[in-house]
């Protein structure tokens, strides 16, 4: 069964039992990321670690490691119009 599908039923149920119909699908994602963003910085702030900088941080020892460097990329070229 898709989201959509499961939607559409669960709004179905609701009219039936004169219940609240739930949020479409998909109207709340960026409001979720929000939160789980400030509670991995509240964590970090809890846990006396940095709150800001962590994901680059975590990148640039990830690339460092592998042992990849701007100059090294494969760069794709571009298309002329």
């Amino acid at each position: 069964m898709s989201i959509t599908q499961q939607y559409l039923l669960d709004s179905y149920r609701a009219a039936q039992h004169d219940e609240r119909t739930p949020p479409a699908p998909g109207r709340q994602d960026w409001q979720i990321v929000r939160e789980v963003r400030d509670y991995g910085r509240f964590r970090a702030v809890v846990e006396e670690r940095p709150a800001h900088g962590r994901f680059r941080a975590a990148l640039a020892g990830f690339v460092a490691r592998a042992g990849l460097s701007r100059g090294s990329a494969v760069r794709t070229p571009r298309p002329h119009h």
